[in-house]
């Protein structure tokens, strides 16, 4: 492994640092910088941007967002053993990190950062799902952020980048790709990592659209998705039932037919009838 900066390697620094992995942390440390520098570098140009990073644990993917020319990386941190090694890179890259030690569920980092805004991070397993969907939902669209390049257990990167007709396809994707470009960019293996979870990782990179793929209300896009996957193995003109007592030929007014089930659904159709309800219930 050749090195990215004048650092010491990160099997030392966690060493010497005694920042063994938590599991309920949701904690399992990339170690190789060359692969943390290639994670960077799938985030784009990183050069003028200011760059969120969550659970950056030793540091490893925030010494290649730095590395690779980050402009400013705002690092939230909650496990505060993590904050000894997390300042030796901040005294290696002078003025462009800084960390807060914290839970990233309750830090508003827009404090923080200076537009543009990426977001590039190993999320912690327990917490990943949570943070994008907040992301992806926020008050108002366009977001803070121009793109995001987040690590997620395999199965979760499917779900986001799932096409109908498939066992992945639900309401993750919908959402995602709704108001982004969503790909996934990289896998990595068990092995890779300290220590190594029982499955696969896979890194996704999404780029915010500047305005929804398709028209649709947000709230009721949301009620009609939960309503119709909740219940994913029934018709939709009995999952979606409770919605509205004419469901049934608002589906048939869209082009959805009553008897299809959820996954047969793409994100155009599942917007028209979002527009239709609104419609209708004035």
């Amino acid at each position: 492994m050749s090195a990215i900066d004048n650092l010491p390697p990160l099997r030392e620094v966690i060493s010497r640092h005694d920042l063994r992995a938590k599991k309920q942390l949701g904690q399992n440390f990339l170690l190789d910088l060359n692969l943390t520098a290639k994670i960077a570098r799938q985030a784009g140009s990183l050069a003028d941007h200011d760059i969120l990073e969550i659970g950056p644990g030793p540091g490893g993917l925030t010494r290649g967002l730095l590395a690779e020319g980050a402009r400013h990386v705002l690092a939230i941190e909650k496990d505060s053993r993590a904050l000894p090694a997390l300042q030796e890179i901040a005294e290696a890259y002078p003025g462009r990190l800084t960390v807060i030690n914290g839970d990233a569920l309750a830090i508003d980092p827009l404090e923080h950062l200076t537009p543009p805004i990426r977001i590039a991070a190993n999320l912690p397993y327990n917490i990943g799902t949570e943070l994008l969907v907040r992301w992806l939902t926020p008050p108002e669209w366009p977001p803070f952020w121009s793109s995001l390049t987040l690590m997620f257990q395999k199965e979760v990167a499917e779900r986001i980048v799932a096409r109908p007709g498939s066992k992945a396809y639900g309401r993750l994707a919908l959402l995602a790709q709704w108001r982004a470009e969503a790909q996934i960019v990289m896998i990595l293996p068990p092995e890779a990592f300290v220590p190594p979870p029982k499955i696969h990782s896979a890194v996704v990179h999404l780029t915010a659209l500047p305005a929804p793929r398709y028209p649709a209300d947000p709230q009721v896009l949301s009620q009609v998705t939960a309503a119709a996957f909740n219940q994913r193995r029934k018709m939709l003109r009995a999952s979606l039932r409770g919605l509205h007592p004419d469901i049934e030929a608002m589906l048939e007014q869209v082009g959805i037919p009553p008897t299809a089930r959820a996954e047969e659904i793409d994100l155009e159709r599942f917007c028209a009838l979002a527009r239709a309800l609104k419609a209708a219930r004035g």
